[in-house]
């Protein structure tokens, strides 16, 4: 992907006035924009583009450029998580809208349309905080509890996926689940925009046990960024305050790599990675895995993360992901 999209360079605090709006990549079908929903007639004005960063001059959302093939991109495995700090309020209002969170997801089982988000926000953060990679089997809910595993299925052609829910939308009264560009590629959605699916939620603990696996300890989904939808409506995602750091945190081998960008094109992470090499004191690698091209910065210690991240963020990448 040879165009950089998810440099940020010029994403400014003003971002916040930034609406939420959840769609898919249908030209007939409401998409993400600032300001407000826009459908195939009538578009709401969006946010001046010096405000609202590359990504939000983007009139709706887009297919990848030169995507990977995602067909072979597993499900999301099931495991026990405490719920994130950010995006779980009991309830939240987009739009004059009021939303509730439900606080257990166990037994949750719905029949509704289905929709995608991809390259607009691909490497962008979610509502918990995580940054989305739609690559990845992720989805968007308005109501389930931040993390939540699901099986949603094709009504129309039969095909399942496993998702993990770390996002809130979509915000259309007729949809029920948005999904990942990889999620709703391997349900045979893309091209329409939209599907008929069955959003089942799926309860982590007998997951395990049907399985024959023991209960691991609850992992805790850490948030590594602000929420975008904290940007229209701060009662849904609080920041969250930094946890301190453990003695163990502390050992000069205990490294980090701060992830900037997840790219299907070998050659734009190349490009990327050369770029950033000449621009840091750090080392900048590739990971490459199932046609997607991660780009990392590091290794970096505790002590030198705080000037690392300072250093992307004049490099044009305020959001990183943080990689052990």
């Amino acid at each position: 992907m040879t165009k950089l999209r998810i440099n940020m360079r010029y994403l400014s605090g003003s971002l916040l006035l930034a609406a939420l709006v959840s769609g898919c990549a249908s030209q007939s079908s409401p998409q993400r924009v600032a300001g407000g929903e826009v459908g195939s007639t009538n578009p709401a004005p969006a946010a001046p583009a010096a405000a609202s960063g590359e990504r939000y001059a983007m009139t709706g959302d887009a297919y990848p450029v030169a995507p990977p093939d995602v067909s072979t991109v597993p499900d999301a495995e099931p495991r026990v998580e405490q719920p994130s700090r950010a995006g779980n309020r009991s309830t939240y209002e987009v739009w004059g809208e009021t939303y509730h969170v439900m606080p257990d997801s166990r037994g949750y089982t719905r029949q509704g349309t289905a929709s995608w988000y991809g390259e607009k926000f691909h490497g962008y953060a979610t509502s918990n905080g995580e940054i989305y990679d739609m690559y990845k089997m992720s989805a968007a809910h308005r109501s389930l509890p931040l993390p939540t595993f699901a099986r949603v299925t094709s009504v129309n052609n039969g095909r399942s996926v496993i998702v993990r829910v770390n996002d809130r939308g979509p915000f259309h009264s007729d949809r029920e689940i948005d999904l990942s560009y990889a999620a709703a590629a391997r349900l045979g959605i893309l091209d329409n925009g939209t599907g008929a699916v069955r959003v089942e939620a799926i309860d982590p603990e007998q997951w395990i046990a049907e399985r024959g696996g023991s209960r691991a300890a609850p992992a805790t989904a850490m948030p590594v960024a602000a929420s975008r939808e904290a940007a229209s409506a701060p009662s849904v995602a609080a920041s969250p305050s930094p946890a301190p750091a453990s003695a163990a945190s502390n050992q000069a081998g205990d490294v980090i790599f701060l992830q900037i960008a997840a790219l299907g094109s070998a050659e734009g992470a190349q490009q990327l990675q050369q770029r950033l090499a000449e621009e840091l004191p750090h080392g900048v690698r590739v990971k490459s895995e199932a046609d997607v091209h991660r780009v990392q910065v590091g290794p970096v210690s505790p002590g030198q993360e705080g000037q690392a991240r300072a250093e992307l963020r004049r490099a044009g990448f305020p959001q990183v992901f943080v990689v052990r």
